[in-house]
């Protein structure tokens, strides 16, 4: 029973995504499986509305957010295997805590990244109500998303900046199981 992405894929282009990402080379096969039926171009590339027809992504309020981090690193408006399974890998459970390619800073740093829109280090609070709008839409008031995000921000900054940096981020998080919250088993 042969498929298509066994048949693209190297020994050599397996084994250096296996030591770049954690992945085995049986996830890796599938992962090449679902990247091609993805690629309606038949060009070796994905673009954003290939990932928006992702039904896990569309419906997703930060989908574009989600989206956004695949594209951040691209060199054009399309995205490679390479790239995706690198992606990918983010969410790959961390297995131990030598876990050296999937760590729980990795994580943290990919979900600071969804809430840091202008990409200058730091979330604001203006920045926090744009990513609660994502997450909850018009199903609270301005006033309450407004209070929201003060208290976020009051509680996470620490230097009194009146914004959240990573280590800040990291600070606020410290408790959570970010391994579960930020891990897909979408390959076991």
């Amino acid at each position: 029973m042969g498929n298509r992405s066994s048949l693209m894929l190297r020994e050599e282009e397996l084994k250096q995504l296996h030591e770049e990402t954690g992945f085995s080379p049986n996830q890796i096969e599938r992962l090449y499986s679902r990247f091609t039926s993805l690629d309606k171009g038949d060009n070796g590339t994905l673009s954003r509305e290939d990932f928006l027809r992702i039904p896990e992504l569309a419906i997703n309020p930060l989908g574009d957010r989600i989206v956004w981090a695949f594209f951040q690193d691209a060199t054009e408006d399309r995205v490679n295997f390479r790239q995706f399974v690198h992606i990918l890998s983010t969410f790959r459970p961390i297995k131990n805590q030598e876990d050296k390619l999937n760590s729980r800073e990795q994580k943290l740093r990919f979900a600071f990244k969804m809430y840091d829109l202008d990409d200058d280090g730091y979330i604001s609070k203006e920045e926090m109500l744009s990513v609660l709008h994502m997450l909850v839409g018009v199903n609270i008031s301005e006033e309450q998303l407004s209070s929201i995000a003060d208290c976020t921000i009051s509680e996470a900054d620490k230097d009194g900046d009146h914004m959240i940096s990573f280590q800040e981020f990291c600070d606020a998080l410290e408790r959570t199981d970010v391994k579960q919250k930020m891990s897909i088993r979408f390959l076991n």
